[in-house]
């Protein structure tokens, strides 16, 4: 099969004719899009609509793009969702390819891109972990790796979760007896850690067995690991048997502790897995108007765990266009396995097949099983699929109690569909941060958490009231500069709804941005109720900052612990009350409001810790350009310590393994430059 190929961009003469610049700005809909048809040619290829601000609203793929764009060239005999799609076309961009099934992976990868309004989109795209097996080293260590993979080693996975992978390499070290530490940690050692005195390292850093015979337990974990169980397991019991007869009972003890450690990880992991040894299963449902895609992973024949997906797309899309455009998507980054066995028979299987074979280099097969052991893994996928949506529709359902709560006893005039926290975290001013969670309507929006690290040097040392202000500060100014350019979009469109031919054009569909297409599970951008951790005083610099930048319509309520800091007795101090305000014990609105604040304290708490280890661990030789861990472990060995590093000569520094005449010149002068 042949490599995908570099696409071709369709020649400028394939745009609109030359218009004026503001008569172009107020164009939107068919006529627009028929205006393409002229030169675009008859090939496969993607396609971009764009609105009037020059966003894109869509991206598709064609086996014929004149073909394709012909039919939204007129408004008649589409749904609702496509005809509010033309509507907001005001210009198109066209890529060529040489396939179909290029196309469909050139589409994938622009919709992850730019994630427009009207496709379907993953809302979770973080990357899988994986086992690495790392050999950079003499002695190779097992960890878990997220990422690119350019570490030399051997790489195991995907894995659903980080936990799924942890736990997999705590069995792994129980059966081979593999190192975990990091480098700098086994070049340390001078005795064996807990880790070998608890039976899960062979202790290779100081000695305890040869690097010969830890070869040996690397190349069988990296068998196991790639589905030859069976072999290990019989090489073990060989072993056990051999040592028996020798007496040699301790040792055959150890044998048969791995056997029973190897048998806990393939009954861990072999879920109904039979004669499959490379696949993923994707299940969809929908309930409700939500679509959940569960994934489960089989490779080496185990199971590596599943994870649920809730993509966001139009209600009136089927479950088998959402199930086709998400696989497309997911694999864009990602390695594709031999099988994907899906719950739905996908409108282009053939098409979607051929393009992951084009991705992978190899043969990829994409199957709907009717019948046979196959279809209970389906079964097993959809019941999960179906477990997660309801679990989510009911907390959803749950959270949306909660929010009304909060709009009731605060005298919102709605329900917050995003309430922001702030919190700060330090040591006697030292390693501050700031810390700002956010909550929606589906709970913790954790990708929209920020952090903030306190930057002012005039400030004094924990001073909570100056931390609250550069933090707030920083994230409103923000917020206000975003305002004004999303109001500038909104006149533009205005514009556009004014122009009587699209008046004609859209009688009796709704506008694009009505409100009968606003999905209410997306968190906004500004905030509809902001809590402080604090009191009075830091409630006051939360006015002063906002009233400053010029932000006003956004409630704002301190959280105070009560007296002896009780929980369940929190006070809340609200602008223009001159006492605190307190709620029923029992209330749900004011647990609700412990544990945002509770949330925000551990992530302030947590991002305080971690710049504090960083800046426990810093080490100066990291500063210089051209000193990686090679050369740094070689001056570290040489004169022990990185104070040692800066009081040597530069004939001293000539003198260390892999510290060449420049280098040591410039070492020395990094730290003579810093004395004076």
């Amino acid at each position: 099969m042949p490599k995908q190929s570099d696409p071709e961009v369709v020649p400028r003469d394939n745009q609109l004719p030359p218009q004026s610049e503001a008569v172009e700005n107020r164009r939107t809909g068919p006529d627009i899009i028929a205006q393409y048809l002229k030169t675009l040619p008859a090939a496969p290829g993607v396609y971009r609509m764009l609105n009037a601000d020059g966003d894109v609203i869509y991206v598709g793929k064609a086996r014929s793009l004149k073909a394709r764009v012909s039919n939204y060239a007129r408004l008649g005999g589409h749904t609702n969702r496509i005809a509010r799609m033309i509507i907001s076309t005001a210009s198109m961009e066209f890529v060529t390819v040489r396939t179909e099934a290029e196309a469909l992976l050139l589409e994938a990868n622009l919709i992850k891109r730019f994630r427009p309004r009207f496709n379907v989109l993953m809302r979770d795209d973080k990357s899988f972990p994986y086992i690495l097996m790392a050999r950079d080293h003499d002695a190779p260590r097992i960890l878990k790796h997220r990422g690119a993979r350019n570490r030399k080693g051997d790489y195991f996975g995907p894995f659903a979760s980080a936990g799924a992978v942890n736990r997999t390499i705590t069995m792994l070290q129980r059966v081979f007896l593999l190192r975990t530490c990091s480098d700098s940690e086994y070049e340390s050692r001078t005795r064996p850690c807990m880790l070998w005195q608890i039976k899960r390292c062979s202790g290779p850093c100081t000695g305890e067995i040869s690097l010969e015979d830890y070869d040996k337990l690397v190349d069988e974990a990296v068998r196991f690991l790639r589905g030859e169980s069976q072999s290990v397991r019989e090489k073990y019991q060989q072993l056990m048997a051999e040592a028996a007869d020798k007496l040699e009972f301790e040792r055959a003890a150890n044998y048969r502790n791995r056997l029973w450690a190897l048998a806990h990880v393939t009954a861990d992991q072999s879920i109904n897995a039979t004669g499959i040894e490379e696949a993923d299963v994707f299940a969809a449902h929908q309930e409700g108007g939500q679509t959940c895609i569960q994934v489960i992973f089989f490779r080496t024949g185990q199971n590596w765990g599943n994870r649920a997906y809730f993509p966001k797309a139009d209600r009136s899309l089927e479950a088998d266009e959402i199930l086709s455009s998400f696989i497309a998507q997911f694999y864009d980054d990602k390695p594709v396995p031999r099988l994907i066995l899906t719950s739905h028979d996908l409108p282009e299987r053939e098409l979607l097949a051929e393009a992951l074979t084009t991705k992978a280099d190899r043969k990829v097969e994409v199957s709907n099983p009717k019948r046979g052991p196959k279809t209970d893994l389906i079964a097993h996928a959809a019941a999960n699929a179906r477990e997660a949506l309801q679990r989510r529709m009911a907390e959803t359902a749950s959270q949306t109690a909660l929010m009304k709560g909060v709009a009731e006893r605060f005298g919102l005039g709605s329900p917050p569909r995003r309430i922001e926290v702030y919190d700060n975290s330090h040591i006697s001013g030292t390693d501050a941060v700031g810390a700002m969670i956010v909550a929606g309507p589906e709970g913790y929006a954790k990708n929209q958490y920020r952090k903030f690290n306190i930057k002012s040097d005039t400030m004094t040392p924990g001073d909570d009231y100056a931390m609250m202000r550069e933090v707030l500060t920083r994230r409103f100014k923000r917020l206000a500069a975003e305002t004004v350019t999303q109001v500038s979009a909104s006149e533009t469109q205005s514009l556009t709804r004014q122009d009587p031919r699209n008046i004609d054009a859209v009688s009796g569909i709704a506008e694009p941005n009505s409100e009968d297409t606003e999905d209410l599970t997306i968190v906004p951008d500004r905030p509809d109720l902001v809590l402080i951790d604090g009191g009075a005083g830091q409630l006051a610099v939360a006015r002063e900052v906002l009233a400053e930048i010029g932000i006003d319509g956004i409630p704002l309520i301190g959280v105070a612990k009560g007296p002896d800091r009780d929980a369940g007795r929190e006070h809340f101090h609200i602008p223009g009350e001159p006492r605190p305000r307190m709620l029923e014990p029992r209330d749900p609105v004011l647990y609700f409001i412990q544990r945002l604040r509770d949330e925000a304290h551990r992530f302030a708490i947590g991002t305080h810790r971690a710049k504090r280890a960083k800046s426990l661990t810093a080490n100066p030789l990291d500063e210089i350009a051209g000193i990686g861990p090679t050369r740094r472990r070689a001056l570290l060995r040489h004169f022990g310590s990185a104070k040692a590093v800066s009081r040597a000569g530069i004939e001293d520094l000539k003198a260390v393994s892999g510290i060449s005449a420049e280098m040591a010149q410039k070492i020395y002068d990094f730290f003579n430059e810093k004395r004076n």
